[in-house]
């Protein structure tokens, strides 16, 4: 610090440029489009208030929902209280309450209803007069892509996306971004037609995960790892989200958009732009989106997708035990259905870093447990001067960065066994949020919540971002579409017998989480 800022009574342990102090958002509203959806009960409201609770919204802060229910302010209010109490992460406390109680409102309508859109800008001016809300406010779309052109369209015609001068207005937008490019790009113009660029946020809760941003702190503020995270070292990554559970009840929205749109093409191709890219200037969300732009810029698909792709449905097997139904026989389902709930890729980034090493995307519902992890494999020690028996045991050497559900980092090395022999095998060293630090993990929404709300975008990929991610999984989608119906997997085993041979293929194999 220098002396000129210590001489004007600044104090150290309060200075505005020390990012371990809490930043609080300033004075806004939220308003929630869709708030009687699941999302909004089980994450987005729980969110809210742990935010209060911890003291990261101001007190005036005034959350508005919008939905087609003939609810008043109260029964809104039973609502989110219910919420709250169900979803919440932090101890309920009925101060923090009362204070986010007194800035709940609900308007009644529909998205093409005017008279609904005048009343909400009513109710947004009374809340500025009477909580000082500043004018700012966040529109969350938690509704499906299809209805955001008919509510931007109505938030501008009501005057609501027009700040006036000294305040802001932002829109939140949820996956999915479209289903193809040509509807991402769609999807992009009808939204940016209406709010800036720098005004749309489009979330994408695995980024907002610790474990996630972590990543950034692993690569870059510790030199044991950068000198080996290329292609000199590195034999080929692995980036797997897997799901023990089937499509819960969302069969409406599963059935026709399949594993590849609804994870690889959002949090997968993402975390692999965060593993791959090169050191940015500084985590401003200028320069961290340009490194990522790079690298999806710089993704290849081999030539043969029939040997660079795997894809399946699961079938009726046993999740643990319980015995439970094939894809095709849940409630909501088309019986010919080819829609795949596995998806797995090769792909190939053409830079100088990562020439030559493959970087294998998997996905998938009913496999054998919830995990989601990043591993980097490395090549194996070249002219080892053991026995072959004393390493039989021996694997590669991994760094694997857990994203969920027991976060942290795990290092796998080989290591000696004791006793009078020369014999290796593979031990690991581990790293885990829950035990290294006191503090729990915020969820992901409330640190996402909390950057729009402060107008902080790093974490929010914008629309080069997803366009670039569309153009290089739509030749697969259509590829699967003349292929017709995806292989079978029985539920609680890892994945088609395809996905082993695309690993097999380049004499590799799928790690086992």
């Amino acid at each position: 610090m220098s002396p000129a800022r210590v001489a004007r009574g600044s104090n150290p342990l309060r200075d505005a440029d020390d990012r371990r102090l809490p930043r609080i958002a300033g004075p806004c509203a939220l308003v929630m489009f869709g708030v009687t959806g699941d999302l909004a009960r089980k994450k987005l409201l729980p969110a809210i208030y742990d935010l209060s609770n911890r003291g990261l919204l101001p007190p005036g802060f005034s959350l508005v929902g919008f939905a087609r229910r003939d609810w008043d302010d109260q029964d809104f209010t039973k609502i989110v209280y219910d919420a709250v109490r169900a979803g919440a992460r932090t101890p309920f406390r009925e101060e923090v309450w009362q204070g986010l109680e007194e800035g709940l409102r609900f308007v009644h309508g529909s998205f093409d209803d005017d008279e609904a859109f005048d009343e909400l800008a009513r109710q947004l001016q009374e809340l500025d007069e009477q909580r000082g809300t500043g004018g700012n406010t966040a529109f969350y779309l938690s509704i499906p892509p299809s209805a955001f052109s008919t509510v931007t369209s109505q938030l501008e015609r009501s005057g609501l996306s027009t700040p006036r001068p000294g305040s802001w207005k932002r829109v939140v937008i949820e996956k999915p971004f479209g289903h193809d490019l040509a509807s991402a790009r769609e999807l992009n113009k009808t939204v940016e037609r209406v709010f800036p660029a720098d005004s749309v946020f489009r979330i994408d809760h695995y980024l907002g995960k610790e474990t996630v941003q972590n990543l950034l702190a692993l690569r870059f503020a510790n030199q044991l790892f950068d000198p080996v995270w290329n292609a000199n070292y590195v034999d080929h990554v692995q980036i797997t989200m897997a799901e023990d559970i089937g499509i819960a009840g969302r069969a409406g929205y599963y059935d026709g958009i399949g594993a590849a749109r609804d994870v690889i093409q959002n949090h997968l191709l993402q975390l692999l732009a965060l593993t791959a890219m090169e050191q940015p200037n500084s985590f401003s969300a200028h320069e961290l989106r340009a490194e990522k732009e790079k690298v999806l810029s710089a993704v290849r698909l081999p030539k043969d997708l029939s040997t660079a792709t795997a894809r399946g449905q699961y079938t009726a097997g046993w999740q643990g035990s319980e015995k439970v139904k094939g894809y095709l026989q849940e409630d909501g389902i088309d019986p010919k259905s080819t829609t795949e709930t596995y998806a797995a890729l090769k792909l190939d980034v053409h830079n100088r870093r990562w020439a030559g090493v493959p970087f294998y995307l998997r996905t998938g519902k009913r496999l054998g447990k919830r995990v989601t992890e990043i591993a980097v494999v490395f090549k194996r020690a070249p002219a080892l001067p053991f026995t072959d028996t004393a390493t039989e045991e021996l694997g590669q050497n991994a760094i694997v960065i857990r994203v969920q559900p027991d976060e942290g980092t795990t290092i796998r090395f080989g290591s000696k066994v004791p006793g009078a022999t020369m014999e290796v095998r593979d031990v690991t060293m581990d790293f885990g949020y829950g035990t290294a630090f006191n503090e729990s993990s915020p969820e992901a929404y409330e640190r996402l919540i909390l950057d729009v709300l402060l107008g902080d975008p790093p974490l929010f990929p914008r629309h080069e971002e997803v366009e670039l991610s569309w153009q290089i999984l739509d030749p697969v989608e259509k590829f699967w579409a003349r292929k017709g119906k995806p292989d079978g997997y029985e539920a609680g085993t890892w994945g088609p017998a395809s996905a082993d041979r695309l690993m097999e293929r380049d004499g590799r194999e799928w790690r086992l989480p």
